[in-house]
Formats: C-alpha cells, structure tokens, sequence
C-alpha cells in the first residue's frame, strides 16, 4: 500500500509513534489509509449539514476494512459572494482547493480518498485533485435542498428572492413580502433546489462515474443520503484494494457521457469551464466544439430550475440521474464507475417514474441541450449561452450596446431603470484575468428577469453566469477584455447581433474600424496587485480552455 511508506520499517519507527499519538489502535495500522477530505462549515447552506455525512462515512470506511482520516477543506458559497468583492475569489478557489487536497494526500501518503462536498467550485476543485492525484477516489455530494413553501407556492433561492430584487424596484412587490420570501425560500441544509452548478456539477460527477448511483439527487436531509456516504466510505476501501484509480473512471469516454447528460439535464454554463479542467488534470483534451457537438445531437429532456419548472427534488422522485442514463442509453459510453458497475448496467436497472420530469426523446423540450458555443466578430474563440434557459423570441436579436466595465457599475444601472428594451448589456473586465476571478453576474441578470425585460434585453460579458441565470445572457467571451479581445472596443451605441440558431455573436464594425479602435485601446490597469488574486491573474488562462491555471 502507498501508506506503507510513512508506517513499515525501522526508519518509520518516528512516524509510527506520531500517527499512535492520534489514537489510532496497533490493530488498525495495517488497514487501508484513507482520507476524507471534508468541505465542512457553517456558512454555506449545502454544506452545514454535512457533520453528519462525515459520522456515517467513517462507519462505512471502517466496515470497509480501512481506517479514516478526516482533513478540512475550504468552501465559498456563490450566492452570498455574489454582487461585491467576494465574488472575486469563488473560481480561484477551485485551484485552491485542487492543490490543498493533492498536498495533503501526497504528504500523508494516503492509499484512497472520500471527497464530501457539495456546492459552486469545491465539487470540480475536488475532482480535479482526484485527476492529479490519481489514488482510488470516490465522491459524496451532499445532496440538494428541499424547496421553499409560502402561501401554498413552492420556492427556490434564485427565482424568488435574486429576481425579488427587480421586482421590488419595479413595485411588484411589498416588504412584507419581501421578508417572506427571504425567510422561506432556503428552509434548511442543502445546494440550492434548481439545476444551478452546485446540483449541475453533482449531476456530472455521478454521469462521469464518480460517485455511486443516485448519489446526486437525493436530498440532503434523506437517510437515503447517509446510506450512499456510508457506501461510499466502504467501497473506496475496496476501490483500494482492487487498485480502480480516478484515471481508469474518468475517460475520455465518460467525460463525453457526463457533457451529454449535462445538456440533456439543461445545466449550468459553468460546467464548460469545469468539465474542460477536470480533463485536464486527467490528460484528457476537451474542446469547446465538443460540447456543441455533443448539445447538436443530445435533446433537453428535463426542464429544470431556472429556466423550466423542476426542481432537484422532483428529478429525485422521478428516478435521478440513473433514469436519466436510461433515456439516453443508446448514446452514451458503456464505462465502468467507482460503483463497481457499468452505465448501462445502471441505466437498465434504473425506473423512469415521471414522464413529464424526465421526458422521452420523442417528446423533448428542445431538439438541442442545454448549452450552445458563439463564435463572431466578438467572439473569436468563442462564447457560452444556456440555450433552454432562452425564450424562442430571444434566440435571435439585435440591439444597441450600452457597455459597463464591472458588474457594479452595471447593476446601478439596472436598478436605477437606465436599461431599455432593444439594450445589449456589454460587461467586460470581469474575465478570469480582468476580473480577477471572472465573476457571477447573476446580480444584474436577475434583475433584468425581475424587472421583466428578460424577452427584450440581453446581456454579454467576458465574466461568467450563475448557473441560475435565465434570458439571452452570453458568457465566457473570449478573448476577454484584458487579453485586447473585441469586447474590449466595443462602445455604447454599437449594434451587436445574436444568433443562437446559428451560433453566431457579432459587433457590426467594418474590419478598418476595428482594427483602428483596437490601434487606439489603452489597457486598463488591473484591479487587484497583491495577493493570491494578483497572482491568479497572472497565471490562469482563457475561459475557451477552462481557465485552467498555467503550470
């Protein structure tokens, strides 16, 4: 075993009595290491739960025939980091956590790992250390919250208390109620209750065969919960046994099923930055065209949170993600998971129990998935929209630039009622390098929703969207504006045109005056010159590749 190297031998006589000094019996030391990398706190609510999980994991690792040890991890909740400085740091944190969890793994010399998390970035920081690491690894999500209830309504955090915010400016709202809605609509432990990134990226982890089946749905406050954590905890003990490494999972093969299952499900747009770098650290290339490729030929067969009406819970109930594998069978990968089992053998013994959740593919919302690649004048490699979560009379349009260079200068705007129908929000600087840490716009794209424009306005940035945004909102437009990309000229009055069908994002300037605008551009300085960002900003690269960090 890899542990053997801090506890066999007379030369590990001191490492031995410090590992002794932990309380861990004589009995025990010739079992199975395993770390339990735990994203543990308080103050995220998909996380607060999780003591638990961490108390039915360890009872599995130890009736697996291993011996567990429990190291903490850090964790940022999005929808509190959201809207000011906080924000800067969420997808920095990504490869915060990667590198924390490849220290202490390689340090302790660990033979496996359980990896509970839940929520935004810790999930592909997680697996992206999997990848690097490269020691047999399963994944616990800890499960979606339960969704709100007033008045006989059923609740979720971003539709009805970000969008609050524009409807309250717009008078559509009290504050009485108000105060409601923040009280009820988040009712306990959880990831948020729509197909936002948290939900989205379990959702891959499990396509990808990375955690056991059922394992991204079902709820946070269920037994069923515990019983996957403590399944999880035995079986990496025999993941280590039969030496299955994360690299012999994560395929190219499964990588392709996990992209299609997420466009099938109409997931988060940030996926398209996290899936490319969990590749990454696997060896595996991943393009942008291959999640085009992939959303051309995949229907969306589940119309979720945001920009449909189920929630996770109702996916669970339906069957989960298994259901989901068995509706797309014929086009997935036959690979192996961390379960021991195969796809489609989980797809076949998986029970499709609403036909209106997880629809036939005969009977699809859309022919396409989730996600469609822009590429244009403004975009030369390439931007990011969540096609189903955009109204068929927004999919083409063409309107005036009004442009902001940050989010905050945006949103003032938004809420003092200067955005008009026909408007092309343009926000730029808030990519991973002008950023820094290519921000959540889910501020002024929700209030746009609030406000009821979301059918006459559009929104376009280098930054990036909550995987609760809904409406034409176009990301990841690179390259970004402190790289000199298009965005960087582009002035109030320009036309812009968007053509989702075709996949098409322009700025109608003659070639002379580009290049005659971009001869004139002066770069910004960065707006941060110290610290872990400063640093970020110097080595992370383009959204088009993941954002992945130079090494």
């Amino acid at each position: 075993m890899k542990s053997d190297l801090i506890k066999k031998g007379l030369e590990r006589l001191p490492h031995r009595a410090l590992l002794y000094a932990t309380g861990i019996p004589r009995t025990e030391m010739d079992k199975p290491f395993i770390g339990v990398a735990t994203s543990f706190t308080d103050i995220i609510p998909g996380h607060a739960g999780m003591r638990d999980l961490e108390r039915f994991i360890e009872k599995g690792v130890h009736t697996g025939g291993g011996y567990p040890f429990f190291f903490g991890i850090p964790g940022i909740c999005d929808g509190i980091a959201m809207g000011h400085s906080g924000m800067h740091y969420s997808l920095p944190s990504r490869e915060l956590i990667a590198d924390m969890i490849e220290t202490v793994a390689e340090a302790h010399q660990f033979d496996g790992l359980v990896l509970l998390t839940n929520c935004d970035k810790i999930t592909p920081g997680m697996l992206m250390a999997a990848a690097r690491v490269n020691i047999p690894s399963i994944v616990v999500t800890a499960g979606p919250m339960l969704s709100g209830h007033l008045r006989g309504k059923r609740l979720s955090l971003v539709n009805d208390t970000f969008e609050a915010i524009g409807k309250y400016k717009k008078g559509l709202l009290k504050d009485s109620e108000l105060e409601d809605l923040e009280m009820c609509a988040c009712p306990g432990a959880g990831s948020c209750q729509g197909m936002y990134t948290a939900n989205t990226m379990a959702c891959v982890t499990e396509s990808l065969g990375m955690s056991l089946p059922g394992c991204a749905t079902s709820l946070a406050v269920s037994a069923k919960k515990r019983r996957i954590a403590f399944h999880s905890g035995s079986r990496v003990v025999e993941l280590v046994k039969k030496k299955i490494t994360p690299g012999k999972i994560m395929t190219r093969g499964a990588f392709e099923n996990a992209i299609r299952v997420d466009l099938a499900l109409g997931g988060s747009t940030n996926t398209v930055l996290h899936i490319p770098a969990i590749a990454h650290e696997a060896g595996v290339s991943l393009s942008l065209e291959l999640f085009d490729d992939i959303s051309k030929k995949t229907p969306h067969i589940a119309n979720m949170l945001p920009g449909g009406s189920h929630y996770l819970e109702d996916l669970e109930f339906a069957g989960g993600i298994p259901a989901v594998l068995k509706r797309l069978k014929r086009n997935l990968n036959n690979v192996t998971t961390v379960s021991g089992e195969k796809i489609y053998e989980i797809a076949d013994r998986a029970e499709i129990s609403d036909e209106e959740v997880i629809r036939p593919l005969d009977r699809a919302h859309r022919k396409e998935g989730g996600i469609a690649v822009l590429r244009g004048s403004l975009a030369p490699d390439g931007a990011v929209v969540k096609q189903t979560a955009v109204s068929k009379e927004m999919l083409r349009f063409k309107g005036k630039a009004k442009v902001f260079n940050s989010e905050e200068a945006a949103m003032k705007s938004v809420l003092a009622g200067k955005i008009k129908s026909g408007d092309v929000v343009v926000i730029r600087y808030e990519g991973p390098k002008g950023g820094p840490g290519m921000r959540e716009m889910l501020g002024p794209t929700a209030a746009i929703a609030g406000m009821g424009l979301s059918q006459s306005v559009a929104l376009i940035t280098d930054g990036r969207f909550s995987g609760g945004t809904r409406g034409p909102c176009i990301g990841h437009v690179s390259p970004e504006a402190m790289e000199g990309g298009p965005i960087s000229i582009v002035k109030d009055g320009d036309i812009i045109e968007i053509d989702i069908p075709k996949r098409k994002l322009n700025l109608f300037l003659s070639e002379k005056e580009m290049m005659d605008r971009s001869r004139r551009h002066k770069p910004v300085k960065p707006k941060i010159t110290k610290g872990w960002l400063a640093r970020y900003a110097s080595l992370v690269t383009s959204a088009s590749t993941g954002a992945v960090m130079k090494s």
